[in-house]
């Protein structure tokens, strides 16, 4: 990935994960309580990670080929596991989307475990 591509990256990450910390602390009244649930059950009451990160593909534009393909070269030495059958264009956004959930996943629970231990 070029420079400018992970860049760009990096940057839709940091933000991808602030809103979504803001959110499911906001919706769980605490950070504790966010992390809990999110470590429980990312598709759980206040939390809807998969949600979440449909929508914020929308958002960016990132619902499409070009997009997942962008997200999937950002994450290519990722693994992940898939079952999906149909049309190559549903099975990158799948693989593009799975991917993404998981490393938002992880990142927001090393942000929200920050905030619990510093008590911010």
């Amino acid at each position: 990935m070029e420079l400018y591509a992970r860049q760009q990256f990096d940057f839709f990450l940091a933000t991808a994960v602030e809103r979504f910390s803001e959110r499911i602390v906001q919706r769980c009244a605490g950070a504790e309580n966010a992390l809990k649930q999110l470590k429980e059950d990312a598709n759980g009451e206040g939390i809807w990670l998969d949600q979440y990160v449909e929508h914020l593909f929308e958002d960016f534009l990132f619902n499409n080929t070009g997009g997942a393909c962008f997200i999937l070269s950002a994450l290519e030495k990722r693994d992940i596991e898939i079952e999906e059958n149909g049309k190559v264009e549903q099975v990158l956004q799948k693989m593009a989307h799975k991917a993404f959930a998981d490393l938002l996943k992880n990142k927001t629970i090393e942000s929200l475990d920050r905030s619990v231990g510093f008590g911010v």
